[in-house]
């Protein structure tokens, strides 16, 4: 069976984010067995030093990569990645899959972005577009779009 995990710096606190991660989790696991793994966000103020930003995404970046597998493909939500269709993105999840990946993990940065540290053990860097999107919402919307790939990839039909 396919093992997808969602790494994610951060915290569902409302009630109504959390119903649908719920949701959509229950649906993805006729298809792949599915865990959300919630890392803890550094406390820091809103006005950061260009250091102070990178010893916050490094040390978050530590706790992520803390939690890959030794053969997990890892996919880097990354504004600088690549945009992909619903269609295309189930193709590389095939593609991922035929060459033997059982277990992909999407990880999701913190409010500052990814270090370069987990850029780096990337797999691959998907990009959901320019537009920067909570982590709450974010997390939905790619919980849809993986349920979406598994719908298309098994010829399901699915709205457009």
């Amino acid at each position: 069976l396919m093992t997808i995990r969602i790494l994610c710096i951060g915290k569902l606190k409302e009630r109504f984010y959390a119903d649908a991660v719920t949701e959509f989790v229950k649906r993805l696991s006729r298809y792949a067995a599915v865990e959300i793994v919630e890392l803890a966000d550094e406390r820091a103020p809103e006005q950061l030093s260009p250091a102070q930003r990178e010893q916050v995404k490094s040390a978050e970046g530590r706790r992520m990569l803390a939690r890959i597998g030794e053969g997990e493909f890892l996919v880097a939500l990354d504004q600088r990645g690549a945009e992909l269709s619903s269609e295309q993105l189930a193709a590389h999840m095939q593609s991922w899959m035929g060459a033997g990946k059982s277990r992909i993990a999407f990880a999701i940065g913190g409010s500052l972005g990814h270090s370069a540290e987990v850029l780096a053990r990337a797999d691959f860097r998907l990009s959901f577009g320019r537009p920067t999107f909570s982590h709450q919402i974010f997390r939905i919307m790619l919980l849809e779009q993986v349920y979406r790939a598994f719908k298309i990839m098994n010829g399901e039909p699915y709205h457009k």
